[in-house]
């Protein structure tokens, strides 16, 4: 997908208006990967059949997950014209995995390429923070509407989410703890440019109030997501926050 106008140092917002995913999915679990590469050593398929609502699956007797569908990988090309693989996710976005990513919320990335050459794939059902077994219930979309929308002179330089609830920022390395640091710097600095709170401020706010989780576990290069709950703010500074805030606006 292309963008017109889209340069680098600019910011795409992808809006999930619409995910339904077909009747079946399915999970695995693989020796020699996920959290647990050498506990499981015969390989483990499970099929689900969703209701026809798409809204649970039964995952034993008397055992049902809600089914939230998401996208696992939605972002742009990453900088560079080299081949890139697509299971680590970055700056760029890509396989972020992130299960908050549904219906209702918007994905903001910034772009690195003229057009912003945004992708994705790896559709997803029902999946928990971490996604230990490297799978999700792997599905198919039956319908999905994303819409794209363009903001210039965005200083954002790691994809950030919002939700009709939360704020959330986004930091992934391959090692956990240094995606961690990616996450919480990047959360202070956004508070900072558009909350006009100091960076210590910022950095308190996010030790007593901000929710840091794996966002998963598996793919090499880890993540890291922070959720910021927006009724911690008084209804006139929450308006005024935005994650397309340009410094001096």
């Amino acid at each position: 997908m292309i963008v017109r106008g889209a340069v680098p140092g600019d910011v795409i917002e992808a809006r999930i208006l619409r995910l339904r995913p077909i009747a079946w999915g399915y999970a695995l679990v693989l020796p020699g990967a996920g959290s647990l590469p050498n506990d499981f050593t015969q390989p483990n398929i499970r099929y689900f059949e969703f209701d026809d609502a798409r809204t649970t699956a039964e995952f034993l007797p008397g055992i049902k997950l809600p089914v939230e569908p998401f996208q696992g990988i939605l972002g742009v090309q990453p900088e560079g014209d080299q081949p890139f693989p697509s299971s680590p996710p970055g700056p760029y976005g890509g396989n972020m995995d992130l299960r908050e990513l549904v219906e209702g919320t918007s994905l903001f990335v910034p772009v690195f390429h003229p057009g912003g050459r945004l992708w994705t794939s790896d559709s997803h059902a029902v999946q928990g923070d971490g996604e230990v077994t490297i799978t999700a219930i792997e599905t198919a979309m039956e319908e999905a509407q994303i819409q794209y929308v363009l903001h210039k002179n965005v200083p954002l330089q790691w994809p950030m989410v919002e939700t009709p609830t939360h704020w959330i920022g986004l930091g992934s390395d391959a090692d956990l703890d240094e995606a961690m640091t990616i996450c919480l710097r990047n959360m202070i600095g956004w508070l900072s440019r558009t909350s006009g709170m100091t960076a210590v401020d910022a950095y308190s706010l996010c030790s007593l109030a901000v929710s840091f989780r794996v966002t998963q576990n598996v793919n090499r290069t880890k993540g890291i997501h922070a959720l910021l709950p927006k009724d911690l703010f008084a209804p006139e500074l929450r308006q005024r926050i935005s994650i397309v805030a340009r410094p001096g606006i």
